[in-house]
């Protein structure tokens, strides 16, 4: 695969040249990660705090407000202006948009944007959401950043160039907890009964939590304050941007039956996350003796 600056190198040279500025992927990502920060600072956190933006009842059943919407826009109409060709695929657009941007995003590129990640939090209040950005570049995510808003936390990476937390570079600890002495993500909601009553009743780890957004849980693997994610099905958007933290900073990812969520352009994915190879081997294994 080609580097992120390569990559912008090779596209933004077969254009007109008084159009086209190089951009550097450490540029790039700075630019994103500002954009990131104004909406969480100056839409999210403000309309968390006065409990004021109006909110209904998506087709599936999840919970959506103004605020998640509103943040969507400014963030499209950030990105764009970053760079016009890139396209957008949010959450927040229907389903036929969605699936047009990730079909056409096959042969070129687009940002992958969930304005407001756990939105059902947002609105109890409880204080755990955040912003997940990432480009995805034939059908590969290369650059993403998550944004926690509340704590000021920003998560981001550049494929081939590792995990920042706060801007600083992270290197993952050198040796690995077992699996039985490890806490991590399990989505109970998400996964089949056969394979929920398994996990609860035979559980291979120390312990588990869900916190209610799927970009918190990634960007806490990434940066070592869990060891796992088990999870029957997320969007696009839920792990685009967390995938490549999660694999920058070490992270072994798959689907449930040990292919990359990336192998094929799909809407949603079941997900199997971990810390360590040998952690991930052992939940394959523990996943498969319930199918």
């Amino acid at each position: 695969m080609k580097t992120l600056e390569q990559s912008i190198t090779v596209m933004n040279t077969a254009k007109e040249p008084e159009t086209t500025d190089f951009i550097p992927a450490s540029a790039l990502l700075a630019a994103v990660e500002k954009i990131a920060q104004e909406a969480g600072k100056d839409i999210l956190l403000p309309a968390f705090i006065s409990q004021s933006a109006a909110e209904s009842m998506k087709e599936d059943g999840s919970i959506v407000t103004e605020t998640d919407q509103l943040c969507q826009d400014f963030l499209q109409e950030r990105l764009t202006a970053l760079a016009s060709d890139i396209g957008f695929l949010g959450e927040e657009m229907a389903e036929q948009d969605q699936l047009a941007c990730l079909i056409q995003g096959e042969q070129s590129r687009f940002w992958c944007v969930d304005p407001l990640d756990g939105t059902g939090n947002f609105a109890n209040p409880m204080p755990l959401f955040a912003i997940s950005i990432a480009l995805i570049e034939h059908g590969q995510p290369v650059l993403a950043c998550i944004y926690d808003p509340v704590r000021d936390e920003m998560f981001s990476a550049v494929a081939g160039q590792g995990f920042y937390f706060n801007g600083q570079k992270k290197t993952q600890a050198e040796v690995g907890k077992p699996l039985a002495n490890c806490i991590g993500f399990v989505d109970f909601k998400r996964l089949t009964p056969a394979l929920a009553s398994h996990v609860a009743t035979q559980p291979i780890y120390r312990s588990q939590r869900n916190i209610g957004t799927c970009a918190l849980e990634w960007a806490w693997l990434a940066v070592g304050r869990a060891q796992f994610i088990v999870h029957g099905g997320q969007k696009l958007w839920d792990y685009a941007a967390g995938a490549l933290l999660a694999e920058e900073s070490g992270c072994v990812v798959s689907d449930f039956e040990g292919k990359h969520p990336f192998a094929t352009a799909k809407m949603s994915c079941s997900i199997l996350a971990a810390a360590r190879q040998e952690q991930h081997q052992a939940w394959q294994k523990h996943i498969q003796a319930a199918c």
